[in-house]
């Protein structure tokens, strides 16, 4: 059945635990209770008001609200904030620091309104800033960052308007930092400042020798396409010095990347960039900030490993080695402890999202529990297959897989040459599967199943067809090959008896979800359940709060899903607080340059010359185009039936 049938007699809860991996990614916030159903607790930890997502589901459907849903959970955002805090200002009293941390969140990270409401909001009680690397998002952060302590750090590459619009925010009290990415913005920085009057407080994007590990590795090191090297962070230097704007450079800025997995190569990184930053205060700048830039990962897997997907630290072990790295190499050098700043994105917004998703269907791969006799007129060919699925056991397990493999291809050939009739080949054929079924299920009783045999389980598994797109909800699990927690969000007290892949509704091969976590190695099917009829069999995808919702594209004219936030207030109350709608089939459509008055123009002409040449009728066509005009207003996933 699955990887856990050779282990556990019998299906528990401690079970389904240990398949989906839950206790181990889900950090607090995710569970399953006692009635086999997946719980979310928004203040972490396993403590305060929690929810059940099947209850959740019956609260959505009550209301009329369809899937796919994303849920947000207002509480979790406010969880993980005060977490990243509360690890540094621990540290910080651990080593008897004299600086400050700040924090920023990275706009890019979510751009939505909801988010960037939601964390000014919740950061002003930790001076808990904002990240903008282009004029929309510094735009959105200067209407919304109201906290005069808290930073906004302004990346990526500046023009006039820009830099006018950062000065402008200085002048209206808003801590406003320009950081350097390119010499050509140093002129322009200058000449805006002098024009307008304001003198800009600067940071220096230093690329360092050091790189990170996973995904995103390319995002530090010497090959970065950000930053200034050593020789050109002196030339801003010596520029900035010639037009008395030395006192201005205030901060060090680097980034080794997203979703760094590896303490090691961020402790490396950090101590080289302290390095520089006491470097700038010895040529006379006066330093008082290192930016550490993002990475804080994420344990997607629950493996608490250096993989891709996992990190091999926790949250208080990178504030301490953070803490610890800038003061050794500060103190060093004599200069005073500086005010240490990160930019965790991914770390604070992925708990916040969950994609719930009902199946459709199931493509299943089953066959007869036992072959029908040959007849006396099989092909000799057909015979030997059938003789071999008579004879698999534990000791030939490889053998019988060669030797099937082999005969099937034999008559292919010959049903090529017109030798053999399609009912023999399709003879063949089940035999053939009825032989991977037989050592599929011999498999689970070897230790160390053949090299050959490993993708066996996958080759086998049943599709499941997700209402969803993958293109449009999860696309890094597509495009880079992320792995997200997926699992059934109830019945899971219940043994799942099927192993399967999931499929997306989109008509792309590429739509699916074929890799799943776990915590020793990447699953390539994910345990799930029979469907039972007239009752929705939901799935939830975990930890995508992250790049997803912005990343997503208009694959098959697929939109944006619903979206509901939910916040329990001062008596533990759940309530839903913001409800919208997701794409229609005309906004889609209006997004691609459609314009759906002229498509229901031409389709009513074209029902119109329909009745002239008596295809249909006046009623009949009443009743096409309500259905298309519907069909422009409706969800463009797919709906349940109308009653």
């Amino acid at each position: 059945m699955n990887g856990f049938q050779h282990i556990h007699d019998k299906w528990t809860l401690d079970t389904a635990r240990e398949a989906y991996g839950v206790d181990a990614w889900g950090n607090g916030y995710f569970r399953i209770n006692n009635n086999g159903e997946v719980v979310v607790t928004p203040a972490g930890d396993h403590k305060g008001p929690e929810v059940s997502l099947v209850q959740v589901t019956r609260d959505l459907k009550e209301r009329g609200w369809s899937f796919p849903v994303l849920l947000r959970f207002e509480g979790i955002l406010y969880s993980r904030v005060k977490a990243i805090n509360e690890s540094f200002r621990g540290a910080i009293e651990e080593y008897k620091y004299q600086g400050k941390y700040r924090g920023v969140y990275p706009i890019k990270v979510n751009q939505q309104e909801q988010v960037i409401e939601e964390l000014s909001s919740y950061g002003k009680e930790f001076h808990h800033g904002l990240e903008a690397g282009s004029k929309p998002e510094l735009i959105a952060a200067m209407s919304y960052l109201s906290d005069p302590e808290a930073l906004l750090i302004c990346n990526g590459y500046k023009d006039q308007e820009f830099i006018d619009l950062g000065l402008s925010a200085r002048k209206l009290g808003i801590n406003c930092i320009f950081v350097i990415e390119t010499l050509q913005e140093v002129p322009l920085i200058i000449k805006r400042s002098e024009a307008l009057g304001i003198r800009p407080v600067l940071g220096v994007r230093m690329k360092l020798a050091s790189s990170g590990s996973g995904h995103w590795k390319e995002s530090g090191g010497d090959r970065s396409v950000f930053g200034l090297n050593a020789y050109q962070v002196m030339e801003v230097v010596d520029l900035l010095k010639k037009h008395d704007f030395l006192d201005c450079l205030q901060l060090l800025h680097f980034h080794l990347g997203s979703q760094l997995p590896n303490i090691r190569d961020i402790r490396s990184a950090a101590t080289e960039a302290c390095r520089v930053y006491c470097g700038l205060a010895q040529e006379g700048a006066p330093m008082k900030m290192i930016d550490l830039g993002g990475g804080l990962a994420v344990d997607y897997d629950g493996s608490h490993t250096n993989s891709n997907s996992s990190c091999n630290y926790t949250l208080d072990e990178y504030a301490r080695d953070m803490v610890e790295v800038v003061m050794g190499t500060v103190e060093e050098a004599e200069l005073p402890h500086p005010t240490i700043i990160t930019e965790s994105g991914r770390a604070t917004v992925a708990y916040y999202s969950v994609l719930l998703f009902n199946i459709l269907d199931v493509s299943r791969f089953a066959m007869a529990e036992s072959l029908p006799r040959l007849s006396e007129e099989a092909h000799e060919l057909t015979r030997n297959i059938y003789h071999t699925s008579q004879s698999v056991s534990t000791r030939n397990l490889q053998e019988c897989f060669h030797d099937a493999i082999f005969y099937r291809d034999e008559v292919r050939n010959l049903f090529r040459s017109g030798t053999v009739s399609i009912r023999e080949r399709a003879l063949v054929e089940e035999i053939f599967w009825y032989v991977m079924l037989r050592i599929r299920d011999k498999m689970g009783d070897l230790r160390h199943p053949p090299r050959d045999l490993e993708g066996l389980e996958s080759a086998l598994a049943d599709i499941y067809y997700g209402n969803l797109s993958v293109f449009q909800s999860i696309p890094d699990s597509w495009a880079i090959d992320q792995l997200f927690p997926i699992m059934p969000i109830h019945r899971l007290n219940e043994e799942p008896t099927r192993q399967g892949i999931i499929a997306d509704i989109t008509c792309d091969c590429d739509g699916k979800i074929d890799r799943f976590i776990d915590i020793h190695e990447i699953r390539r099917t994910l345990p799930l359940h029979e469907l039972v009829e007239n009752e929705d069999y939901v799935l939830g995808a975990f930890l995508i709060g992250a790049y997803q919702e912005t990343l997503g594209d208009l694959h098959n004219l697929f939109g944006d899903t619903n979206v509901i936030s939910i916040r329990f207030d001062e008596d533990g109350e759940m309530e839903y607080v913001r409800e919208l709608e997701g794409d229609t089939v005309e906004d889609v459509l209006q997004y691609v340059e459609y314009d759906t008055k002229d498509l229901i123009r031409r389709f009513r002409e074209k029902a119109e010359r329909a009745v002239k040449k008596q295809v249909i009728s006046g009623s009949e066509r009443k009743t096409i185009m309500n259905t298309y005009m519907e069909g422009l207003r409706g969800y463009t996933y797919h709906e349940p039936e109308s009653l």
